[in-house]
């Protein structure tokens, strides 16, 4: 990597703790982590190891107890609900295990959703969710509502939800944990054309076959960062 590309995201020191009156839990220890521009990360480990943890610090869904954390050049590790809320709308997208999508709403009312939360306007707002819609192949079913389609196509439609923002980065949490075998090869194959046209992704997944097409694989183990691989691909071509 160019020393002098500034990363999309750079975590120092962060632990998570969750206290009861009871017990203290230590759900993250000393993270460390950088995400280059571009990058495709997958976050890897068994259950209870901390991923779900660190996307939600992540994804300013929640926030460390100790550390610091940077978006670009914005400190964010202690920011208010409020300036969380902003930020994250701005420059994270996010892709769930469960689609997410609002069901009494249209697929074209679901995408739109998170730009009605900016200063836009409609004719910008119209331009983005048709341009994403396109890009995933669901433009021709902007008008049916999440029950009419499949889970691949529920899973396409939050993939443009979560573009049409322009995001800096892409979360993805076990994108394909609900879809059938073929309709997660085609969920994959779309983030990994995306990645090819240049978008930063940082994805949670069990299966190893997706985590290897990553350019990198953080291993995560009672809340530490115990390895850091790289991905099939990038291996090839380094070596």
């Amino acid at each position: 990597m160019n020393s002098n590309v500034q990363p999309v995201i750079r975590l120092e020191d962060i632990t998570k703790v969750f206290q009861t009156d009871e017990i203290e839990t230590h759900a993250l220890s000393d993270v460390h982590l950088e995400i280059q521009p571009g990058e495709f990360l997958s976050i890897a480990g068994p259950s209870g190891c901390g991923k779900s943890t660190l996307l939600s610090i992540l994804g300013l869904l929640d926030a460390p107890t100790d550390g610091n954390y940077w978006i670009h050049s914005d400190h964010v590790a202690n920011l208010s609900l409020a300036d969380r809320t902003r930020i994250r709308n701005r420059e994270i997208g996010f892709i769930f295990q469960a689609f997410n999508l609002i069901g009494d709403l249209t697929v074209y009312e679901n995408v739109e959703l998170p730009l009605t939360y900016r200063s836009m306007g409609a004719a910008e707002r119209k331009r983005r969710v048709q341009e994403v819609l396109d890009r995933v192949g669901m433009a021709h079913r902007m008008k049916h509502y999440p029950a009419q389609l499949s889970g691949g196509q529920q899973q396409r439609v939050a993939v443009a939800r979560a573009l049409a923002g322009q995001p800096s980065i892409l979360l993805a949490d076990e994108p394909t944990g609900n879809l059938d075998s073929k309709s997660s090869e085609a969920v994959m194959d779309l983030l990994r054309q995306l990645h090819g046209e240049g978008a930063t992704i940082c994805m949670v997944t069990h299966d190893p076959r997706y985590a290897s097409i990553a350019d990198r694989t953080i291993h995560l183990f009672d809340g530490r960062i115990v390895a850091d691989t790289l991905g099939t691909r990038a291996a090839t071509a380094e070596s």
